[in-house]
Order: structure tokens, then sequence, then C-alpha cells
């Protein structure tokens, strides 16, 4: 079976790496619906549709088949594979192991410093989502929660945190301008740092444990909608969660 027809616009130059615009490329086709789950397309006319060689496209390809979007085949063909509602539950399960307790010591810290550099963080996340600047906003949101992390001492942890955000962030999964705003977001982590300011643990958990199931179930959501299931939200969290 011939490839699958595919239109996309050459990529401008940028002072970024070229697999990172193709990375973009591809979750924004396949937002728009010009690539589209199951279709069998190529390295060499994803390459030739973007106007740029074939070796930064098989390196974003092999990021994102890492994550699970895509799925290589024979002869340089692959096809997109969207999250399954269940793998999202099962991140954010993980997430919630591990970041609650970090919150928590976070909180008990009274660190002058962690206080400061979480107030700047989260000024950079509310100047990027006064202009709509989504990549930047998500730069910075994940830098607040590494920075929790980082207080918790807790190496292994935040790793295995950053792996995960960046598993959802290269699948696409994400809330803004579809079911909330990055303001929304930005207002889920205020009792978060006011919290951590304040030196109240129990708040502080309470606060990231709304903010991590909010977001999570949201992108369960999504995906629901996406492969149209008749599963629900609470089935799938509760079973995994």
């Amino acid at each position: 079976m011939a490839d699958e027809a595919l239109e996309l616009e050459p990529l401008t130059p940028f002072p970024g790496r070229r697999m990172e615009q193709a990375i973009a490329a591809v979750r924004a086709a396949i937002d728009d619906g010009r690539m589209k789950p199951g279709v069998k397309y190529s390295v060499y006319q994803l390459a030739e549709g973007l106007g740029i060689s074939r070796t930064p496209v098989r390196d974003a390809l092999l990021r994102l088949e890492e994550v699970g979007l895509i799925k290589f085949e024979a002869r340089q063909g692959f096809r997109i594979l969207l999250p399954q509602p269940k793998e999202i539950a099962e991140i954010f399960a993980v997430r919630l192991a591990l970041e609650l307790p970090a919150v928590r010591k976070a909180a008990t810290a009274s660190d002058p410093a962690l206080s400061d550099a979480l107030l700047r963080q989260q000024r950079l996340m509310r100047e990027a989502a006064a202009v709509g600047d989504e990549h930047q906003f998500a730069h910075h949101d994940l830098g607040l929660h590494d920075l929790i992390l980082d207080a918790a001492d807790n190496s292994r942890a935040r790793a295995i945190v950053k792996t995960l955000r960046e598993t959802t962030r290269l699948l696409g999964a994400n809330t803004a301008d579809k079911t909330r705003t990055l303001t929304d977001i930005d207002d889920e982590h205020t009792p978060v740092i006011d919290a951590i300011i304040a030196g109240q643990p129990d708040e502080a958990e309470a606060a990231m444990q709304r903010h991590l199931e909010n977001t999570g179930r949201l992108l369960v959501a999504q995906a629901l909608r996406t492969e149209a299931s008749d599963r629900s939200v609470d089935e799938i969290w509760s079973a995994v969660v």
C-alpha cells in the first residue's frame, strides 16, 4: 500500500535544533489532522515536506518512538500511535507518588533561597502566560516542579519526573488552550508556592495533589475523546491511581 499523501509547510530558519522543530511539526500535524493515527508515512515524505535532511527527521522520530507516539515499520515507514488513557493515568500515578512527598519536604525546609527561586519561576510563568507563549510556559512550569524536587534532595525522583514530563510533552499531552488556559494552569501553582513559602507541608501536599490530579484527569479525558471511547475518566483513574 502506498504511503498516505502528506501536506506540510517547510520549516523556517530557527536558532534551535532541527530535530526539535521536526518534533513540533509532527505534533502540530497530528493536532490539526494532517497526520492521522494508523496511517503509514515515510521518513522521506516528512523530510521533503519539512524541507530538511532525513537525519534530523530520523532523530525526531526516534525520540517520538521512545515515548510511544510513533511506531517504525519496514523501509523507513512509520505510523502515528496516540497515547492510551491508561498510559496517561499511569504517568500521573507515578508523579503523585514522587511529587507529594517532595513538596512536603520542600515546605519544611524554611529556605529563603528556595522561596526566592519559586517566586522568580512563577514570574516567568506569568510573563509567558500573558503573551500566550506555550513553549516558554511549559519550560518554566517544568522548572518550577524541578525546583521543588531538587529541594527534596532526591535526585532519582527528580530524574524520573523530568522524564515523565518530557514524555507527556512529546506526546502532545497538554491541556492549555483546550480545557484550560495558561493562566488557569499558573493559578493552580499559586497555593503550592504559597504553602511552601509559609512552611505548611499539609497545605502544600494538598495543593500539589489537586494540581496533578486535575491535570491528569483532563489529559485522560482528552485521550478518551480522541479514541471515542465509552469508558469514563473515573473508571480509568480509580483503576490506576
